[in-house]
């Protein structure tokens, strides 16, 4: 695939490691309650696990692709053929001085950003137990703690207000319901009537359109922080019009993939806010661009969630500490989705504050691997 010289020969500098060995895991974790969003129920995260391996360390991440292409096009079974059989060969076995270095081998690959993720997320975890470094540290983070909100599930009105008194009680700094045609101004209407002066706002993962233009128009009498998605994954254009028609501001996800969609949609004004998720847009570099790229235009950023798991969820907790970080964020407790989760460490919020995890080196979490091995579908070692 790539015409790059074998990095592996000539003398190591500080920092550069060779990648020697990946370890592959489809892990299922079974969540506390189903998480219904207007596309679908979930009862159990399931997802990629990758293990980057060389000069005896270790890299961890976590890929955020779900088994049917119901959030984006990629695929659990797809990324795993494409990681195993194409992108992991082309680098093991190779030496890489920092992430950029590794960024040459995998942007010749169209697309396959969440795949290409997990791959340059757990080298940057790698690269930083090299260096010594927390990962915040290495991406230019600011903060030791990050604000964080809730996201709830669709569910009855009542059941709403009860998730929505807990999230408060344990302080949360914004409530993010997740709507659907038909599911939408009446539960405004009572969550408003209850709690007036909290942070709300709406996420309606893709399901309305521009015929649902006076729906979106009502919403701007619920006083919210921002209106999530409306309308399709890939659109733009559209959300433009969207944006030009009502008070409250658009925020965007899965509309922007790169550092290239986030301008354009901010020339276009079809967002005043952006959500970044580092597994959607391809890694820690092109987030990082989208960051710059937001800043630029004065749209604050927060970091998305896709109820991950220990790892990823410490992976967001360290990007979350950049600057234009400034709305709440998706990584709550990992014990409101999860039983147990697969690291050793705790990633719990204290008053609507997410502390960032450990005092080392990447990422600041370990693996318990004694439970992760009963939560584990397939495991597969690839090796140069």
């Amino acid at each position: 695939m790539s015409d790059h010289p074998d990095m592996s020969f000539g003398p190591p500098h500080a920092g550069s490691i060779v990648i020697e060995a990946a370890e592959l895991r489809i892990v299922s974790l079974p969540l506390l309650t189903p998480f219904v969003i207007s596309t679908g129920t979930m009862t159990c995260k399931t997802f990629p696990l990758l293990v980057l391996k060389g000069e005896g360390l270790e890299g961890v991440a976590e890929a955020v692709m779900d088994p049917t292409p119901d959030y984006l096009e990629e695929t659990i079974p797809g990324a795993m053929a494409f990681l195993r059989d194409g992108l992991l060969p082309s680098i093991l076995g190779k030496r890489f001085g920092s992430p950029a270095e590794l960024d040459r081998y995998l942007a010749p690959w169209r697309g396959n950003r969440m795949a290409k993720a997990v791959v340059e997320m757990a080298f940057w975890d790698l690269w930083c137990k090299r260096l010594e470094l927390p990962l915040k540290a290495a991406l230019g983070g600011v903060r030791d703690r990050v604000d964080v909100g809730v996201s709830l599930g669709i569910a009855p009105i009542d059941t709403t207000r009860e998730r929505i008194e807990a999230a408060l009680a344990d302080g949360y700094k914004r409530i993010k319901l997740k709507i659907a045609q038909g599911h939408d101004i009446a539960l405004l209407e009572a969550v408003r009537a209850r709690y007036p002066d909290i942070k709300l706002t709406v996420d309606a993962n893709t399901d309305y359109g521009l015929a649902d233009l006076p729906v979106l128009q009502a919403m701007d009498a619920f006083d919210l922080d921002y209106i999530e998605q409306p309308l399709a994954f890939d659109d733009i254009h559209d959300h433009a019009q969207v944006q030009a028609a009502v008070k409250t501001a658009i925020c965007l996800d899965e509309s922007i993939r790169s550092p290239s969609d986030a301008r354009k949609a901010l020339e276009a004004r079809a967002a005043r806010v952006i959500n970044i998720k580092v597994g959607r847009v391809g890694g820690f570099g092109a987030a990082r661009a989208i960051h710059d790229v937001s800043a630029s235009f004065g749209a604050p950023v927060w970091c998305g969630g896709m109820l991950e798991a220990g790892i990823g969820r410490a992976h967001n907790i360290h990007l979350s500490t950049l600057p234009n970080f400034s709305k709440p964020g998706d990584t709550s407790s990992a014990s409101r989705y999860f039983q147990r989760d697969i690291i050793n460490e705790p990633l719990e919020a204290e008053n609507g504050e997410m502390p960032v995890p450990g005092s080392g080196a990447g990422i600041g979490v370990t693996l318990d691997r004694a439970y992760l091995d009963t939560v584990t579908d397939h495991i597969e070692e690839v090796r140069p």
